[in-house]
């Protein structure tokens, strides 16, 4: 059973024991990502993310962080998304205390030296370049930018090229110390748990105080700029994204405005969209794949955030069958809304989601990261087997009435990536 307890300083302990496992996963995570951010410091929370692991007082080096680190076999790293960002050590537990120093040191300790941030500009417009040249990953943001436009949500989590290099390093030092609070941060402790271990970590994360400027955790609840559905139907012209690029397959992104966080509905959207889209017996996969081999990966899922969320379908298609695919995509998103799912599928699919949490959820990074999610972002912490009751009680009417709400063509936004011009896609369509 987890246990929560707050640090002298404000931090947030969650404390996660697994049994079984021999691995202990520390995780650091602040409720601060992309939607903070202004147009000019587009992708500044990616950055302080990198540059937290390039050198702190007491390990100067980026080396000289990765060394403690790889010595011993762990496994680490950190992940910025729209409204989080996360820095966690995987580690053997007999050995987590170099965790707790390391982790501590790099939050609290970080230099940002101007030397280190201009040559970390360039890592990291290298690694925005190789998510551009990868389609299945480049279709991912031209299809937010699609659905949420030109704010903060439909921008690239790691800023543009030139956003990344127009920051300075005092832009990013006053960013940093705005939202790395002690107050702010949820720790959790996952995997291989005792108190003895975890004595080593009390004055490590809670001798640290906050910065003067820094923001309160409230802030965080409405701190961003909301997103509007338009009120109105609004032309095909302006709902289709396309990036013509010469490429074998045109890669697709369909999809609708969806369910923020803790929405009570979120859980029939799971499974409606596991029959849709998920695993090789699912509609899609069959319709699509199986039955007219119009796909190799087609798959749907969904995205939440504190105010908003989206759906989606995302595949890779041969150009030359692309409005074949189109039609049958769309037809079986209308079949759902239109005719009930099977007795049948509602069972599979419950019974599939509660399978791959089980799996997901024996290995201690996804345990941390799950408890961390539900701190910052639920009403309150559920834990896994109260999601899996949860799943139980949806019902066939719930899905069908998930469907006709979320599927609503005139509201559907498409965004491609291919030698297809828009104009054809539109007429697609």
């Amino acid at each position: 059973m987890h246990r929560i307890s707050k640090l002298k300083n404000g931090t947030t302990l969650i404390t996660v024991p697994v049994k079984g496992t021999k691995a202990t996963t520390v995780l650091a995570m602040f409720p601060v990502g992309s939607r903070y951010e202004t147009k000019k410091l587009s992708g500044a929370s990616h950055f302080v993310e990198h540059m937290l692991f390039k050198g702190t007082k007491k390990r100067p080096g980026a080396t000289d962080i990765s060394r403690v680190l790889e010595r011993v076999g762990a496994d680490y790293n950190a992940f910025t998304n729209k409204d989080y960002t996360g820095y966690y050590v995987k580690i053997d537990g007999s050995k987590q205390d170099i965790a707790y120093d390391l982790l501590s040191d790099m939050i609290y300790n970080s230099k940002i030296e101007e030397v280190e941030v201009e040559k970390e500009k360039g890592a990291i417009v290298e690694e925005l370049r190789m998510y551009a040249d990868n389609p299945t990953m480049a279709i991912d943001v031209l299809f937010e930018r699609a659905l949420f436009g030109d704010c903060p949500l439909g921008w690239d989590i790691g800023g543009s090229e030139q956003t990344v290099r127009a920051i300075s390093r005092l832009e990013l030092w006053r960013y940093y110390q705005e939202h790395y609070s002690p107050r702010n941060m949820v720790l959790v402790v996952a995997g291989d748990v005792g108190s003895k271990k975890l004595n080593k970590l009390f004055p490590l994360f809670g001798s640290q105080q906050a910065p003067g400027k820094a923001r309160p955790l409230s802030f965080y609840k409405k701190g961003f700029q909301k997103v509007v559905w338009p009120a109105g139907r609004m032309t095909l012209d302006k709902r289709v994204m396309i990036k013509e690029k010469k490429l074998d397959q045109a890669h697709l992104m369909l999809g609708f405005p969806g369910l923020p966080n803790n929405h009570p509905d979120r859980y029939a959207t799971s499974v409606l969209l596991n029959i849709l889209g998920s695993g090789m017996s699912s509609r899609l996969f069959v319709e699509v794949r199986e039955k007219r081999g119009l796909a190799y990966m087609i798959r749907s899922s969904s995205s939440s955030y504190r105010d908003v969320g989206t759906v989606s379908v995302q595949a890779g298609l041969d150009p030359a069958r692309l409005s074949e695919a189109l039609q049958v995509i769309k037809a079986e998103l209308q079949r759902l809304a239109d005719e009930p799912v099977t007795a049948e599928e509602l069972a599979d699919a419950k019974t599939n989601i509660a399978g791959h949490m089980a799996l997901s959820l024996e290995d201690s990074s996804n345990q941390a990261e799950w408890y961390a999610r539900h701190f910052l972002f639920g009403t309150t912490i559920e834990t896994p087997e109260q999601v899996v009751l949860k799943y139980k009680k949806v019902t066939i009417k719930d899905v069908q009435r998930m469907a006709k709400q979320l599927f609503d063509f005139k509201h559907m936004r498409l965004a491609a990536i291919g030698s297809v011009p828009k104009n054809t896609i539109i007429k697609m369509l």
